[in-house]
Protein backbone atom coordinates (compact mmCIF):
# COMPACT_ATOMS: atom_id res chain seq x y z
CA UNK A 1 0.00 0.00 0.00
CA UNK A 2 1.32 3.18 -0.93
CA UNK A 3 1.88 6.05 2.05
CA UNK A 4 -0.36 8.72 2.30
CA UNK A 5 1.04 11.99 2.91
CA UNK A 6 1.46 15.63 1.62
CA UNK A 7 3.88 18.02 1.00
CA UNK A 8 3.76 21.73 1.89
CA UNK A 9 6.18 24.92 2.61
CA UNK A 10 6.55 25.77 5.96
CA UNK A 11 7.29 29.32 6.61
CA UNK A 12 7.90 31.57 9.62
CA UNK A 13 4.03 31.36 10.25
CA UNK A 14 4.01 28.00 10.14
CA UNK A 15 2.55 26.39 13.34
CA UNK A 16 5.21 26.02 16.22
CA UNK A 17 4.53 21.91 16.79
CA UNK A 18 5.62 21.46 13.16
CA UNK A 19 8.60 23.70 13.35
CA UNK A 20 9.55 21.33 16.90
CA UNK A 21 8.66 18.09 14.75
CA UNK A 22 11.17 19.23 11.98
CA UNK A 23 13.60 20.11 14.24
CA UNK A 24 13.10 16.83 16.20
CA UNK A 25 13.87 14.97 12.80
CA UNK A 26 17.21 16.45 12.48
CA UNK A 27 18.55 15.46 15.80
CA UNK A 28 17.09 11.97 15.59
CA UNK A 29 17.87 11.59 11.53
CA UNK A 30 21.55 12.28 11.25
CA UNK A 31 22.56 10.92 14.98
CA UNK A 32 23.75 7.52 13.74
CA UNK A 33 25.94 8.33 11.06
CA UNK A 34 26.67 12.12 11.49
CA UNK A 35 26.39 12.42 15.14
CA UNK A 36 28.10 16.41 15.24
CA UNK A 37 25.07 17.71 12.88
CA UNK A 38 22.04 19.08 15.11
CA UNK A 39 23.63 17.30 18.06
CA UNK A 40 20.73 19.16 20.28
CA UNK A 41 17.38 20.36 19.78
CA UNK A 42 18.72 24.57 20.01
CA UNK A 43 20.91 23.69 17.47
CA UNK A 44 18.41 21.65 15.21
CA UNK A 45 15.29 24.55 15.63
CA UNK A 46 18.30 27.46 14.55
CA UNK A 47 18.48 25.40 11.51
CA UNK A 48 14.82 24.88 11.36
CA UNK A 49 14.70 29.05 11.72
CA UNK A 50 16.83 29.71 9.10
CA UNK A 51 15.54 27.62 6.33
CA UNK A 52 11.74 28.75 6.84
CA UNK A 53 13.06 31.95 5.57
CA UNK A 54 11.36 33.63 2.44
CA UNK A 55 14.19 33.63 0.13
CA UNK A 56 14.75 29.85 1.06
CA UNK A 57 12.95 26.62 0.17
CA UNK A 58 11.82 24.48 2.82
CA UNK A 59 9.20 21.83 2.44
CA UNK A 60 7.76 19.27 4.47
CA UNK A 61 6.07 15.79 4.50
CA UNK A 62 3.37 15.17 6.43
CA UNK A 63 1.17 11.95 7.57
CA UNK A 64 -2.37 11.30 7.32
CA UNK A 65 -2.23 12.36 11.40
CA UNK A 66 -0.45 15.36 10.30
CA UNK A 67 3.12 14.54 12.03
CA UNK A 68 5.67 16.08 9.94
CA UNK A 69 7.51 12.27 8.32
CA UNK A 70 10.52 14.20 6.65
CA UNK A 71 11.75 17.70 5.14
CA UNK A 72 13.81 18.98 2.30
CA UNK A 73 15.35 22.35 2.21
CA UNK A 74 17.13 24.45 0.06
CA UNK A 75 19.54 27.55 0.25
CA UNK A 76 20.07 29.92 -2.94
CA UNK A 77 23.43 30.31 -4.28
CA UNK A 78 24.88 31.85 -7.75
CA UNK A 79 21.95 34.94 -8.70
CA UNK A 80 19.40 31.93 -8.08
CA UNK A 81 21.09 29.65 -11.17
CA UNK A 82 21.99 27.22 -8.79
CA UNK A 83 20.22 26.25 -5.65
CA UNK A 84 21.95 23.69 -2.74
CA UNK A 85 19.75 21.22 -1.14
CA UNK A 86 20.42 21.11 2.48
CA UNK A 87 18.63 19.53 4.03
CA UNK A 88 17.22 16.53 3.24
CA UNK A 89 15.97 14.17 6.49
CA UNK A 90 12.89 11.18 6.42
CA UNK A 91 12.12 10.31 9.71
CA UNK A 92 13.86 6.46 10.10
CA UNK A 93 10.36 4.67 10.50
CA UNK A 94 9.45 5.89 7.46
CA UNK A 95 12.83 5.58 5.17
CA UNK A 96 12.43 3.45 1.96
CA UNK A 97 8.89 4.30 1.26
CA UNK A 98 9.04 7.36 -1.30
CA UNK A 99 9.48 10.08 1.08
CA UNK A 100 12.57 11.28 -0.27
CA UNK A 101 12.21 10.51 -3.63
CA UNK A 102 8.68 12.69 -3.04
CA UNK A 103 10.65 15.65 -1.67
CA UNK A 104 13.52 15.87 -4.06
CA UNK A 105 11.07 15.73 -7.02
CA UNK A 106 8.91 18.21 -5.06
CA UNK A 107 11.97 20.24 -4.41
CA UNK A 108 13.35 20.40 -8.01
CA UNK A 109 9.96 21.55 -8.89
CA UNK A 110 10.18 24.21 -6.29
CA UNK A 111 13.63 25.36 -8.16
CA UNK A 112 12.35 25.37 -10.97
CA UNK A 113 9.69 27.54 -10.82
CA UNK A 114 11.68 30.07 -9.27
CA UNK A 115 14.11 29.79 -12.43
CA UNK A 116 17.07 27.41 -11.06
CA UNK A 117 18.99 25.26 -13.60
CA UNK A 118 21.23 23.02 -11.03
CA UNK A 119 20.84 21.45 -7.57
CA UNK A 120 23.80 21.20 -5.84
CA UNK A 121 24.46 19.00 -2.47
CA UNK A 122 26.92 17.98 -0.48
CA UNK A 123 26.91 14.29 1.64
CA UNK A 124 29.20 14.15 4.21
CA UNK A 125 30.92 10.98 4.48
CA UNK A 126 32.64 11.07 8.18
CA UNK A 127 32.47 7.21 9.12
CA UNK A 128 33.65 5.00 6.49
CA UNK A 129 30.44 4.76 4.61
CA UNK A 130 32.49 4.93 0.86
CA UNK A 131 35.90 4.19 0.02
CA UNK A 132 36.35 7.88 -0.25
CA UNK A 133 36.65 8.11 3.62
CA UNK A 134 39.86 7.02 5.36
CA UNK A 135 42.06 7.67 2.47
CA UNK A 136 44.21 10.77 1.29
CA UNK A 137 42.73 11.65 -1.57
CA UNK A 138 45.11 13.64 -2.68
CA UNK A 139 46.87 14.04 -5.44
CA UNK A 140 44.56 13.11 -7.36
CA UNK A 141 41.06 13.07 -5.82
CA UNK A 142 38.83 11.94 -9.39
CA UNK A 143 40.88 8.42 -9.46
CA UNK A 144 39.48 8.01 -6.16
CA UNK A 145 35.73 9.31 -7.19
CA UNK A 146 35.96 7.26 -10.35
CA UNK A 147 36.48 3.89 -8.00
CA UNK A 148 33.69 4.86 -5.34
CA UNK A 149 32.02 2.25 -3.58
CA UNK A 150 29.19 2.56 -1.01
CA UNK A 151 30.18 0.02 1.81
CA UNK A 152 27.45 1.17 4.40
CA UNK A 153 24.07 2.69 2.80
CA UNK A 154 25.53 6.22 2.08
CA UNK A 155 23.21 8.20 0.41
CA UNK A 156 25.10 8.98 -3.03
CA UNK A 157 23.31 6.11 -4.12
CA UNK A 158 19.80 7.58 -3.44
CA UNK A 159 21.01 10.65 -5.12
CA UNK A 160 22.64 9.29 -7.75
CA UNK A 161 19.20 7.23 -8.66
CA UNK A 162 17.61 10.69 -8.97
CA UNK A 163 19.73 11.65 -11.59
CA UNK A 164 22.17 13.37 -9.63
CA UNK A 165 25.85 12.92 -9.90
CA UNK A 166 29.35 13.25 -8.55
CA UNK A 167 30.72 16.65 -9.23
CA UNK A 168 33.46 16.51 -7.19
CA UNK A 169 34.62 15.76 -3.57
CA UNK A 170 36.55 17.99 -0.66
CA UNK A 171 39.11 16.23 0.86
CA UNK A 172 39.22 16.50 4.61
CA UNK A 173 36.25 18.36 4.93
CA UNK A 174 34.81 17.02 7.87
CA UNK A 175 38.80 16.15 9.37
CA UNK A 176 41.21 13.97 7.99
CA UNK A 177 40.03 11.17 6.03
CA UNK A 178 36.34 12.31 6.39
CA UNK A 179 35.22 13.75 2.78
CA UNK A 180 32.01 15.62 1.52
CA UNK A 181 30.96 13.78 -1.51
CA UNK A 182 29.78 16.76 -4.16
CA UNK A 183 26.80 15.99 -6.37
CA UNK A 184 24.78 18.11 -8.64
CA UNK A 185 22.03 18.02 -11.49
CA UNK A 186 20.59 19.76 -13.98
CA UNK A 187 16.50 20.64 -13.40
CA UNK A 188 15.84 23.53 -15.67
CA UNK A 189 17.14 25.64 -18.48
CA UNK A 190 17.92 29.20 -18.79
CA UNK A 191 15.76 31.50 -21.39
CA UNK A 192 17.02 33.43 -23.88
CA UNK A 193 15.28 36.91 -23.92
Amino acid sequence: MKPIFRIFSLTPETEAALLEQAANLLTVGFREHWPGSWADHESAMEEVREMVDPERICRAAVDEAGEVIGWIGGIPEYDGMVWELHPLVVRPDWQGRGIGRALVADFEDQVRGKGGITIMLGSDDVDGMTTLSGVDLFPDPWVHIARIRNLKGHPFEFYQKLGYTITGVVPDANGLGKPDILMAKRVGRETTS
